[in-house]
């Protein structure tokens, strides 16, 4: 069995949930999640709008998403991930869960708010507010780590 580390396990599970676990022989979950990915992105027409997204066209990518399908894959993506650095982990590290899961938080909020957000009269769209609302989840979870660890200590 392959062991990977840190980085590429998240910088894998980046490019397609499911990858890492694929590589480290995990292939009931590295299936499954490819599965979920594919099932999900097909549904929600995620590839067209990250496509328009790119081409400068978020409301046309607003219009085409289907957001009940998509509101899955937050959860789905950062839970692979979790799962790929989790499995890279040499010890247990504690409490290393939550910047993901307050990523698929914010991500998700992020996503259901992302209709009515504009910045300086620009529209983000579906796409890339949710992806700046991976920064202040993984604040979020750093934050929330640091203090729940200072507190088990005193």
């Amino acid at each position: 069995m392959k062991t990977l580390g840190k980085l590429e396990a998240i910088l894998w599970s980046i490019a397609l949930p499911g990858f890492p676990q694929l590589l480290i022989g995990s292939w009931i979950k590295g299936v499954l999640f490819v599965l979920l990915e594919f099932i999900i992105n097909v549904q929600s027409h995620f590839n067209k709008a990250i496509m328009l997204s790119f081409l400068g066209e978020t409301r046309m990518a607003a219009e085409i998403i289907d957001y009940q399908w998509l509101m899955f894959y937050p959860c789905l993506y950062m839970f692979a991930m979790w799962d790929a650095y989790k499995a890279s982990l040499i010890k247990d590290e504690k409490l290393a869960y939550l910047p993901f899961v307050f990523s698929a938080y914010t991500v998700t909020v992020g996503l259901m708010i992302s209709p009515n957000i504009e910045i300086k009269n620009v529209f983000i769209g579906p796409i890339f507010f949710p992806m700046m609302c991976v920064i202040p989840g993984v604040m979020i979870g750093l934050i929330l780590k640091r203090v729940i660890l200072q507190m088990q200590r005193t």
